[in-house]
């Protein structure tokens, strides 16, 4: 048997490892871990040359906290050994607010890593570390290739699955292109937005959850994979075609008509579905100011921020494209419309570049544009 191999009682649990080399930020990871049922601690080590030799003896570990910045082995180097170990092993990049480390936290999400975290400051007060806590479990049990979870995991992971109904495709040609995503989306983005400089030229507009720093590199690595103008928005500056705009970390984005001209406006107002930027501001203010004629995807994520902004943009005559469930890291905030009949097209991620291509291009879009 494996060391540290999972036993009867603990085998539909996640198994968890810590890689991080504070001491501090350990201890508050083990806390977090060992105060949820559905989830246990294998080991914490403190650096990737023994987080590789950790895996190598215990390949049960499900899901890896990986820090970026540690002595011996970082976290860049250890990603690809671990994935060489066990390919399908679950790994959260975990790192501070710089902008060296979100542009790393970007690289490793290319590299096979599903996610990152924020890590907590050592003197971040307790209704911080509680915030923190929620949101690691959640991503946790969002990607954990476990089925099984007590009755609050299973609530929140495990919506029953029913019949849904598509609504029709827009009827006029649309004048924006909207899109919304949280966990898995920097990989989607990537693919959804890969080469439109010579074939779109209406402005696009994203709500992705990310922090500050973040939503920079983003906003970088988005304009070498799509050939546009990306940046992030900025309050009061005039909206352009063949450009792509990025709400950045900690603010909503939404877009307002003032003086005959389409404004950016930046606002922190309180978040919605625990996000900013979320959604739903952006799908909202969208469908007032372009009267409905706006095309919305919802990409991969888990939750439900868009829902109601979904909900905005179809009654105003817009329509709503979401990821499928088997190319989405999450299904969590496609699955909100989908069920909620609000999409008219449901489509895997590879078919969702050519399928924005062509519906922002037809003057009468339709399914049939899309075959």
């Amino acid at each position: 048997m494996a060391l540290n191999a999972p036993t009867s009682q603990t085998q539909n649990k996640t198994r968890v490892m810590v890689v991080d080399d504070s001491l501090v930020i350990r201890g508050v990871l083990r806390r977090v871990i060992e105060s949820d049922p559905d989830l246990e601690l294998t080991k914490t080590v403190c650096n990737g040359q023994e987080a590789v030799d950790a895996l190598a003896k215990d390949s049960s570990v499900d899901v890896v906290i990986l820090d970026i910045e540690m002595p011996v082995m970082d976290g860049i180097e250890t990603l690809p050994l671990l994935l060489k170990i066990k390919p399908k092993l679950i790994i959260i990049m975990a790192s501070t607010l710089t902008l060296r480390n979100a542009d790393i936290s970007l690289k490793c999400l290319s590299l096979g890593a599903k996610d990152y975290i924020a890590k907590p400051e050592s003197s971040t007060g307790g209704g911080a570390i509680e915030i923190f806590k929620k949101d690691l479990i959640a991503r946790i049990k969002a990607l954990s290739p476990q089925k099984y979870f007590s009755n609050a995991g299973r609530s929140q992971f495990s919506i029953p699955a029913k019949d849904y109904t598509l609504k029709p495709m827009l009827k006029l040609k649309p004048r924006a292109i909207a899109i919304g995503c949280s966990t898995g989306g920097p990989q989607a983005l990537a693919v959804v937005l890969k080469d439109l400089a010579s074939k779109v030229t209406l402005p696009i507009f994203i709500a992705q959850h990310m922090p500050p720093s973040f939503t920079k590199m983003l906003a970088e690595h988005l304009a070498r994979v799509s050939g546009l103008t990306v940046k992030e928005g900025e309050d009061g500056e005039v909206v352009q075609d063949k450009t792509i705009y990025i709400a950045p970390g900690n603010f909503h984005m939404e877009v307002i008509e003032l003086s005959g001209d389409v404004r950016i406006c930046l606002t922190q107002s309180p978040p919605e579905n625990f996000c900013r930027p979320s959604v739903n501001p952006l799908f909202r203010s969208l469908s007032k100011t372009y009267h409905g004629r706006v095309l919305g995807f919802i990409l991969t994520g888990m939750g439900s921020d868009g829902l109601e902004g979904a909900k905005v943009l179809v009654q105003e005559g817009g329509a709503i494209i979401a990821q499928d469930e088997k190319t989405s890291t999450v299904w969590g905030m496609p699955k909100a419309v989908v069920m909620s009949d609000l999409a008219s097209a449901v489509l895997p991620l590879e078919k969702l570049n050519s399928a924005l291509e062509k519906l922002s291009k037809s003057l009468t879009p339709s399914f049939e544009v899309l075959t």
